[in-house]
């Protein structure tokens, strides 16, 4: 009952010229918000796609890592191998030394002929393991290089992000503030209408002025003499093709003009 009764005390006390006003003057500081986030709200983005960024690279980098370490750790097994089979050698030409038949003899150079043979691909492997250890060195660094400068990228855009919250945090605030005071004098029905309008526009109008015979959100023409009945200020009035509320320019301006001043 004190709702409908403060409703209608509203209701009486103002007229549509002045429910008008209120609503374009809601708008413009709605907009002024809105323009701040918009502001602020494309740098946590980027922020967060420079940190992806980084991730990915920083990953890249433990794989290089963990590539040349599984590199060195090959090649020391492979001089393990060598040493092994230079023994083996060793240990069957001293057996030659004491052999009985040909048969020995040619059974032990053919042990020795295998693992010569054996040294020389370790020795190969070796080799190949150490030109892909400097190809992965050299693309470590490129990609160290690429996150030190993604890293100076992303303090770059944390300190124009603080400072733009530091500048505009109490307009927000202040504007916000005289938004809800404004929200107070306009009937529910009449403010519903205008959250509702607003949150499904594109980009947040829900009032707009007409601009050359046109719909100032969707640019369709407006005939004549509904431009008529917007100067007249009598009714509230939609745009019949995207149903934002119409005002006319001279009482946008003079909002404008108000809303500066404050």
């Amino acid at each position: 009952m004190a709702a409908t009764k403060k409703q209608k005390k509203q209701e009486t006390e103002y007229s549509v010229e002045d429910k008008l006003k209120a609503l374009y003057e809601l708008q413009t500081v709605d907009s002024s918000i809105d323009n701040i986030r918009r502001l602020r709200g494309e740098l946590p983005l980027e922020i967060q796609d420079l940190e992806d960024e980084i991730a990915g690279l920083e990953t890249r980098l433990k794989n290089y890592e963990e590539a040349i370490e599984e590199l060195n750790t090959n090649i020391s097994n492979k001089k393990n191998e060598i040493k092994d089979a230079q023994a083996s050698i060793d240990k069957y030409k001293k057996q030659q030394e004491n052999v009985r038949n040909n048969r020995e003899y040619e059974a032990l150079s053919k042990e020795i002929e295998f693992q010569t043979l054996e040294i020389e691909l370790r020795e190969k492997q070796i080799k190949e393991s150490k030109e892909q250890i400097d190809k992965r060195k050299k693309e470590l660094e490129e990609a160290q290089k690429e996150v030190d400068e993604r890293k100076s990228d992303l303090d770059d855009k944390k300190k124009e992000l603080d400072s733009i919250v530091e500048e505009t945090e109490k307009d927000e605030e202040r504007l916000k503030k005289k938004s809800e005071k404004i929200q107070e004098i306009i009937e529910p029905r009449l403010l519903n209408a205008y959250k509702r309008i607003r949150d499904n526009a594109r980009n947040g109008l829900a009032v707009v002025t007409v601009e050359r015979d046109a719909c100032g959100g969707c640019f369709n023409k407006i005939p004549p003499q509904r431009q008529l009945d917007i100067r007249s200020r009598k009714k509230i009035i939609v745009c019949e093709y995207c149903g934002r509320i119409l005002v006319d320019p001279d009482m946008a301006e003079e909002i404008s003009d108000k809303v500066k001043k404050k």
